[in-house]
């Protein structure tokens, strides 16, 4: 990493920045590293944009309401989801000072692990303590789900983040677990579902619960199913009083007008049946591809996902991920996360683009096979390496 000026703050020398797909890795000509959709409709500017755009569009907060089916003043529109995560630390939870023991008491998150790393990162960044509790898997070990009983027995925080489907697992959390959670922190903390993904399995969104739970946090996006990654949009749901609290601190022209037109366009009624058309090619190409990973010997578990990205456990990512590089492939080792260990997630791309990595992966693992390569380098685990790992 390049030097950091003296005159910053020392949290900032020591912070380690969320290692995006773009910054952890170039080149290449089939990008599945970063969970994007490569079925990219295309839109039309129109207009001028002499002036400062509304700090909350008031066309796109319409659109993004009646597309969920909430009410205009429960939606926030931000830079991306990610703004929605620093506007609720920032709102909500008091930082640490350097005064303070970080064994005392005072404001925290808690985060389920393996998970998104912007949750740790965007606390670390604004000096909220972190409480980690890592999902339990099934009896199988062919799914991850919350540990609720260590999550009450934890000191109370003031948000939990919970992400479904989740990313980079690809789990749906349990319903009822969420409502165990938000029924167990009701006038004490904001549970926090990150929808990012839900369009992939819209079935399992928690939006309908909202009214029955002020403490209930939606985050969505439309940078997954809607093939607009580069918009950078993404809205907060909650109840007024908390959508209030964050117009409080967001800046005062969070979304560019062009980005407000592209968006509003998307989420017209031929936008969403774009959307749609894509949600179910990209259902029906990673159905395809979990058949394909369950039939190679290199992997050695292919884990259920409901997203638009596969997470597979082979015997050497670091080498799995080297070898379709050379080939121009980009996939994302995931190993760093706190609980996996040797893993790769592959988004999933076009047609052409699987056709492309499904080849390049099954002449990789013919090779690991015919060489009996075994991997004696298992990554370690550590909370470190949970906040510097990206997973987007």
């Amino acid at each position: 990493m390049s030097s950091v000026n003296p005159l910053a703050r020392d949290l900032v020398k020591q912070l380690t920045p969320y290692a995006s797909a773009r910054l952890s890795m170039s080149g290449g000509s089939v990008w599945l590293n970063a969970n994007e959709n490569a079925l990219a409709p295309q839109y039309q500017l129109s207009g001028s944009y002499n002036r400062y755009p509304d700090c909350q569009p008031p066309a796109l907060i319409q659109a993004y309401a009646a597309y969920a089916g909430v009410e205009p003043e429960q939606v926030l529109v931000s830079r991306g989801a990610d703004e929605g995560i620093e506007l609720l630390i920032r709102s909500f939870c008091e930082p640490q000072t350097q005064s303070q023991d970080q064994n005392q008491n005072g404001d925290s998150v808690l985060i389920c692990p393996p998970t998104y790393g912007m949750y740790a990162i965007s606390a670390e960044s604004n000096q909220v303590r972190r409480t980690l509790i890592p999902l339990k898997t099934g009896p199988l070990a062919t799914e991850f789900t919350l540990d609720t009983d260590a999550i009450f027995a934890a000191p109370t925080p003031k948000l939990v983040f919970i992400c479904s489907p989740n990313n980079p697992t690809g789990d749906l959390i349990p319903r009822q677990q969420i409502i165990d959670v938000l029924e167990f922190y009701k006038d004490k903390a904001l549970v926090v579902v990150d929808e990012a993904y839900i369009e992939f399995a819209p079935e399992a969104t928690v939006l309908n619960l909202l009214n029955d739970y002020p403490n209930l946090v939606v985050l969505r996006t439309l940078s997954k199913a809607f093939a607009l990654a580069g918009l950078r949009c993404g809205f907060t749901l909650a109840a007024p009083d908390i959508i209030n609290a964050l117009k409080k601190m967001i800046a005062p022209y969070p979304l560019a007008a062009p980005v407000a037109d592209i968006a509003t366009q998307a989420l017209s009624s031929e936008g969403q049946a774009r959307m749609q058309q894509s949600v179910n090619t990209i259902n029906q190409l990673r159905d395809t591809f979990i058949q394909f990973a369950n039939n190679q010997q290199g992997v050695l578990k292919v884990y259920p996902s409901n997203a638009n990205y596969v997470l597979l456990q082979v015997k050497d990512a670091a080498a799995c991920v080297a070898a379709l590089v050379k080939e121009g492939i980009l996939i994302r080792n995931q190993s760093s996360q706190l609980g996996l260990s040797q893993v790769v997630r592959v988004s999933i791309g076009n047609p052409e683009e699987m056709a492309l990595v499904q080849d390049a992966l099954a002449r990789f693992f013919r090779q690991e096979n015919s060489s009996g390569t075994t991997n004696t380098n298992n990554t370690a685990n550590t909370n470190s390496q949970l906040f510097s790992a990206g997973a987007n």
